[in-house]
């Protein structure tokens, strides 16, 4: 998301009510980003072949999305001609520098 860029109205998203007085906008809709760990899923499958690969997720932050990703990868793993297999591990850093 760049700097410039507005968001979205949060009148357009159904948010729970707690929610409504702390937020202004929202930047990237759930659909966007859902989009985004289907699409990429879609490459892995695609670059990995049948390769073992190893899922590696940095705890707190990454946590939803990685799930989101491992979903889409199930759904093409059960729906596709081929098959990655998968191990997935967690990693919790103390610092991102």
């Amino acid at each position: 998301v760049r700097d410039e860029e507005s968001g979205y109205s949060k009148n357009l998203f159904c948010m729970p009510k707690h929610y409504e007085e702390d937020l202004e906008r929202v930047f990237i809709p759930h659909g966007l980003i859902l989009d985004r760990a289907e699409c990429l899923a879609r490459t892995i499958m695609q670059d990995m072949g049948s390769h073992p690969t190893v899922a590696l997720c940095v705890l707190k932050g990454g946590c939803k999305f990685f799930a989101d990703l491992l979903d889409c990868i199930k759904v093409l793993n059960q729906n596709g001609d081929k098959s990655v297999p998968i191990t997935v591990d967690f990693v919790r850093i103390k610092s991102y520098c």
